[in-house]
């Protein structure tokens, strides 16, 4: 049955709220919810929860323009510069901006752009998307220079059976943070931790996890 679990991850995240002795309010789940069905998505959402993520344009448009209006879409996934558009009008929250070329599409459009927070490649893998640490003070200045609210970073850290091992990265991306907020007051949200360390991760100082085969189950 799809759903049963966002109870547990649920207690789970409120606990290590508790252990890192913040507010409850100060971390958001985002259940996301990519390959899972409008029905699927239906059941968390009746659950109460509001916040979910894709990581695909063109499914999360398709579910957007099905599902209530008060869900709060977040994409955490790479983006296509010119798959933009498809979501732009029904991002909540951009969770991997990376790149000029990205900011420069994002900007466009009708109204004001929809924050985003910056993907940092904390790893340096070569697969992976994120600006490398060494840029990423300086793509938030220019990011910013555009008029895009720049709320804060995001990092996938590299594979691990062992959540302690990710812990360094969730930790170092808090200090960059924090180096950052100094002259940019508005950086201050971190969008780290998935099914597999997501506690961890909120002990470092997430204020967004990302949560997808805990709540809904292996991907389709």
């Amino acid at each position: 049955m799809v759903g049963v679990s966002f109870e547990e991850v649920s207690e789970r995240m409120s606990l290590a709220v508790a252990r890192s002795g913040r507010a409850p309010g100060d971390v958001t789940l985002v259940a996301v919810s990519k390959t899972k069905s409008v029905e699927d998505i239906l059941a968390v959402y009746e659950k109460g929860h509001r916040d979910f993520g894709e990581n695909r344009a063109q499914e999360m448009a398709e579910k957007a323009a099905q599902l209530p209006d008060d869900i709060r879409w977040h994409y955490v996934g790479a983006l296509q510069s010119n798959k933009a558009r498809l979501i732009r009008p029904s991002t909540h929250l951009l969770h991997s901006m990376d790149r000029m070329s990205l900011a420069s599409v994002w900007a466009k459009g009708q109204g004001m752009a929809p924050p985003v927070l910056i993907q940092v490649n904390t790893g340096e893998e070569p697969q992976k998307s994120g600006v490398i640490p060494g840029e990423t003070e300086s793509l938030v200045d220019r990011v910013l220079a555009m008029g895009i609210e720049v709320r804060g970073l995001m990092a996938i850290p590299p594979l691990s059976e062992d959540p302690e091992e990710t812990r360094p990265h969730f930790r170092w991306l808090a200090v960059l943070r924090d180096r950052i907020r100094e002259r940019s007051p508005g950086v201050t949200d971190l969008s780290m931790g998935m099914t597999d360390d997501f506690e961890v991760a909120i002990e470092e100082g997430a204020s967004f996890i990302r949560v997808g085969r805990a709540i809904f189950g292996a991907r389709n």
